[in-house]
């Protein structure tokens, strides 16, 4: 049996990881790529009714994080019907184009593409208060074909409102989350923006955003009965088991496949996999939206942390950043239970697992 098996809208994946729409997968030996290195699925750049003028510079890695002033692909419907999209068919896997960004723009593609395409992903970028412009993409789509119709989502809207418009409309999945913006970065030797674009602004993805996009698949999945693609700030099987716990179905990566290459997708599909084996989970049904059953209430428990000596290596970083001064460092910590408030930083601070909570009567 195949642990990570996931089907997805009536897409059979392999796995679950899959690239995001964006440079990863600017064309189709980009895709190519993608699926040797071992994703589930290929996602395609999104393309509209013209090729995208990009400003230079475009992407930055920051500290955290990642800026980016990418608009849609550079190359044009014509020349990726013409030769990218079949190149990309080749890979083997579900196909699932990106298309922006108004009802009109995807009407006009969504017929043309279909015949490379497994499903539909409608970029809208959209921001505002009204998820009518999201809807009306979505109905735009599904009336032109008869394919899974994915719209991707960003994090500045409220989340149920526009989750549910969508799934209203017809969608048949969310993809969860956009990047966030907009951002601003600055030269320290020159003074001007990292990003090309007039404003100098750009959009954040990366390990920053990953608790933006975290929340917001959580807040999808208790309004929705449609599946949901996780994506934002994924980088390790870890990020990613987080995502499906919280209800995704399936995730994407960008930012990391940008910076480490296309070999990150069967990374982090095998440390997926690894965290299943390790726990005897024979499947991802086991511990999707496990975070909904498993929700805290608010803990006002006292509680403090124990130390286990033969763990500790007395490196001290608990210590550094206990505001409270209720630890002390000598062969290795000791917590000072008069002090301490039970806050909890110093668990997630200790890289050797030797601090864990110890609840009192």
């Amino acid at each position: 049996m195949n642990r990570l098996q996931v089907e997805f809208a009536g897409l059979k994946l392999k796995n679950p990881v899959m690239p995001a729409a964006g440079p990863p997968i600017k064309d189709g030996a980009a895709a190519l790529a993608a699926a040797r290195g071992g994703a589930g699925a290929i996602v395609t750049k999104t393309i509209s009714t013209e090729a995208a003028q990009v400003p230079r510079q475009c992407m930055a890695e920051i500290k955290g994080g990642f800026l980016n002033t990418e608009l849609w692909s550079e190359l044009s419907p014509e020349h990726w019907l013409e030769y990218e999209y079949p190149k990309v068919k080749e890979a083997g896997l579900p196909v699932i184009v990106g298309l922006g960004y108004t009802a009109d723009q995807i009407e006009k593609l969504a017929k043309k593409v279909a015949p490379f395409a497994d499903a539909l992903e409608l970029s809208t970028h959209y921001l505002g208060d009204d998820p009518s412009p999201v809807a009306a993409a979505v109905r735009a789509a599904k009336e032109a074909v008869d394919l899974p119709v994915f719209v991707k989502l960003s994090p500045q809207i409220d989340i149920r409102l526009f989750a549910t418009a969508a799934q209203e409309a017809g969608a048949d999945g969310l993809v969860l989350i956009n990047s966030l913006g907009p951002c601003l970065d600055i030269d320290i030797e020159t003074g001007k923006s990292l990003m090309g674009s007039k404003t100098g602004y750009g959009w954040m993805s990366g390990p920053a955003v990953f608790p933006v996009a975290l929340r917001a698949v959580y807040e999808a999945y208790k309004h929705v009965d449609i599946p949901i693609l996780g994506v934002g700030g994924i980088r390790s099987g870890r990020e990613a088991v987080k995502m499906i716990m919280a209800g995704a179905s399936a995730v994407q990566v960008c930012t990391a496949a940008i910076l480490e290459g296309p070999e990150v997708y069967g990374k982090i599909a095998r440390q997926i996999e690894q965290y299943m084996e390790e726990r005897g989970i024979e499947s991802l049904a086991e511990i999707q939206g496990l975070a909904h059953k498993s929700q805290r209430q608010e803990d006002l428990q006292r509680w403090q942390p124990a130390i286990n000596p033969e763990l500790c290596t007395a490196c001290g970083r608990c210590a550094q950043s206990c505001v409270y001064h209720a630890i002390k460092v000598g062969k290795y910590a000791v917590v000072d239970e008069e002090r301490c408030v039970g806050c909890g930083l110093c668990i997630t601070r200790c890289k050797f697992g030797a601090i864990t909570p110890k609840f009192l009567d």
